[in-house]
């Protein structure tokens, strides 16, 4: 069963840094405000915070200065 946007939105805030769980809000309000449509926001929600979950509170997103950083991510999906 596919998850809803508002179930989506609701696990921004369990996200373990503070500061990837405010640019991921940040995020979803600018894509709201640009009329992007429901399904492609909850896509790169869930892709988002799947990877702020994956850092931990170690590392904020705008730490990330190397690739291998990103790739780590990728390669366990």
């Amino acid at each position: 069963m596919p998850i809803k946007l508002t179930t989506t939105v609701k696990k921004i805030n369990l996200i373990p840094n503070r500061n990837n769980s405010d640019l991921i809000g940040k995020f979803y309000e600018f894509m709201k405000s640009n009329g992007v449509s429901e399904r492609h926001q909850n896509n790169n929600l869930k892709a988002v915070i799947n990877f702020a979950n994956f850092l931990r509170e170690k590392v904020a997103f705008t730490e990330i200065n190397r690739s291998e950083q990103i790739v780590s991510f990728l390669n366990t999906k």
